[in-house]
């Protein structure tokens, strides 16, 4: 992530604040002139004129005329840089925050695309087989049990199609009419809406 330089002014009264604070630099003393700091740091004169303006206004320095610039306060230059920090810290916060929302949108973009295919392919699985499948166990209140699905006369009672029985980790696929049904059983029936309700009905008087 590419960051931002701080203005060259700005990172000069960074730095005289922080040379008060580590000591370097003493309440009382005098700072060097500004064709000198220009000269030091090399920049214009009108770059350190708006530096010591900047640490003036902040209480850290202070200008008198034929005296030069003279440390005022440690504590100032302190909360100087503190301040600094805290609005750099929030610049960055509010950056990662814009870059997030950016990443959310697309985000939700992609999701709304997927929901769209989702709900399209559902419509188009739909059209081409209404019968969604459903499965149904054989408990020991039916009376379905011991009896072949001729005997039971499934489709014409249910309206389903049997496709399939899951019997402990064997599958029989395509029952015919005298598969016989068992305890325990598990049967994979196709048909529309109403058979799942019609065959539970029809298996356990519900």
């Amino acid at each position: 992530m590419a960051t931002i330089e701080k203005p060259k002014y700005r990172q000069i009264s960074l730095d005289i604040a922080r040379k008060i604070i580590n000591g370097d630099i003493k309440e009382g003393e005098k700072l060097y002139g500004r064709s000198e700091l220009a000269a030091l740091y090399n920049v214009s004169p009108e770059t350190i004129r708006r530096a010591i303006t900047v640490l003036k206004d902040m209480g850290v320095v202070s200008v008198l005329h034929g005296s030069g610039i003279i440390i005022k306060s440690r504590d100032l230059a302190y909360k100087y840089v503190d301040r600094f920090n805290e609005t750099e810290s929030l610049e960055q916060l509010q950056k990662k925050l814009e870059k997030l929302i950016k990443i959310k949108k697309r985000l939700d973009d992609d999701l709304s695309s997927i929901i769209d295919r989702i709900i399209d392919y559902t419509v188009s699985l739909k059209n081409i087989n209404p019968f969604n499948p459903f499965e149904i166990e054989i408990k020991s209140n039916t009376k379905a049990i011991g009896k072949t699905l001729s005997e039971l006369n499934f489709w014409q009672n249910t309206g389903g199609t049997i496709i399939g029985i899951r019997r402990g980790d064997k599958i029989i696929l395509s029952p015919g009419p005298y598969a016989e049904i068992k305890f325990g059983d598990i049967l994979v029936i196709v048909g529309d809406g109403d058979v799942p309700m019609k065959t539970k009905h029809f298996l356990y008087n519900d």
